[in-house]
């Protein structure tokens, strides 16, 4: 026997998440599994300590689906991104160029949360929606599309019946692999570190990255912690030295990390676990198969730069749910589906070419080529209509 639903949600991720909050909200009933239950506090073994940064355009999709109401008391606003070069022949800066929203808009670029924290705050929210199942600790574990509707099996035996399948499985997905659909993948030969600190120095809702080598340095405003500053960190750099400084004692690390930060906001105390993530740029052939939509990074994955990857995840959500209140009768359609390819696809492609051409500038380690990408840096910077261009663009704003 099968269950019916409209939508089986392949993934329970902050994405995943909050795809089923955003549906469930609008009256589509939502069955969403995920093989991990959600991780719900920054200490607990396998939280994820990186933060999201929500960009503008991403507010109303999070809004709509009950849930900035419950982010917006812990998010802290991200006014200004500033860009330190620190690649000369020591780590201090040479050039500081500041990214004011005050400039495009009368709102900051964004709002920055920790990644456990939105776990926590969606999965209550699909509480208070009796048409969203979220079942954690299952998995999908195997596929049928046809025609009119695809055939679902749970790890735990269930069987579901659906209009519609969202892969957010993230990117070695489960259905996108079922569905044959291929991927190009790029590596980089990096990792990146993810903690959080704090710092005696406040932060202004500043967000700043430092290039030297290796890739960028960066730290994000977060609320205060116990009454001092505290920003999360990504730190990115070549694959063994990520395994080297992760392998260090706290105060080792913290010895280095603070070389590596230019002492910006003062002496940085690591107040978390470090984690490892793999940076990598990956693209799928295709946002869709037979009665299926990919999203998040079950379609696209970026190195952490600019904000964009959760916030192009988003962007998907609200493509895909316009889509889908337009076509309730002929949900997960051929037509429906291949107009949601189209919409995201080519915008996905710019974008993670973008990020890709961001990412190998910082990694540069030659010192005449930080030379040439510090001279550039002021270029950019230094033209106002093009600043302001570019600071749109990074929005997904005209």
């Amino acid at each position: 026997m099968y269950h019916t639903t409209d939508i089986l949600i392949s993934g329970g991720g902050v994405a995943g998440l909050t795809a089923a909050a955003a549906f469930g909200s609008v009256g589509f009933s939502v069955v969403i599994v995920d093989p991990e239950p959600p991780i719900t506090t920054m200490e607990a073994e396998g939280a994820d300590l990186r933060s999201t940064a929500f960009l503008q355009p991403s507010i109303p999709v999070l809004a709509a689906a009950g849930l900035w109401s419950r982010l917006e008391p812990f998010a802290a606003p991200l006014q200004i991104m500033r860009i330190i070069d620190a690649g000369g022949k020591t780590a201090k800066p040479r050039i500081i160029k500041d990214f004011d929203a005050c400039e495009i808009s009368e709102q900051p670029f964004g709002w920055n949360l920790p990644n456990w924290l939105l776990r926590r705050e969606i999965s209550a929210r699909l509480c208070d929606l009796s048409n969203v199942s979220f079942r954690p600790g299952i998995a999908t574990t195997a596929l049928l599309t046809r025609e009119t509707e695809a055939l679902a099996t749970l790890s735990d035996g269930t069987r579901i019946r659906a209009r519609l399948i969202i892969a957010a499985d993230g990117r070695n997905s489960f259905v996108r692999e079922a569905l044959g659909i291929s991927v190009k993948t790029t590596h980089y030969g990096q990792k990146a570190l993810a903690f959080a600190v704090t710092h005696p120095i406040a932060h202004k809702n500043i967000s700043t990255e430092i290039h030297r080598s290796g890739g960028p340095f960066t730290l994000v405003p977060l609320p205060d912690h116990k009454g001092t500053p505290c920003s999360a960190v990504v730190w990115m750099e070549t694959g063994p030295n990520v395994q080297r400084l992760a392998a260090l004692s706290p105060k080792e690390f913290e010895a280095e990390m603070n070389i590596r930060s230019c002492h910006i906001l003062g002496p940085l105390s690591l107040i978390s676990r470090r984690t490892v993530w793999p940076i990598i740029t990956q693209s799928a052939a295709r946002m869709t198969g037979e009665r299926t939509a990919l999203m998040a990074e079950a379609a696209h994955v970026i190195p952490p730069i600019g904000a964009q990857g959760l916030n192009m995840s988003i962007a998907d959500l609200n493509a895909l749910l316009t889509l889908a209140e337009q076509n309730r009768d002929d949900l997960g359609s051929a037509t429906m589906l291949e107009s949601y390819h189209r919409n995201r696809h080519l915008d996905i492609t710019i974008r993670l070419k973008g990020i890709d051409a961001l990412n190998r500038a910082s990694m540069m380690g030659a010192q005449s080529l930080r030379d040439l990408r510090a001279t550039a840096l002021n270029a950019l910077y230094s033209v106002a209509p093009l600043r302001k261009t570019l600071m749109r663009a990074g929005l997904g704003v005209r």
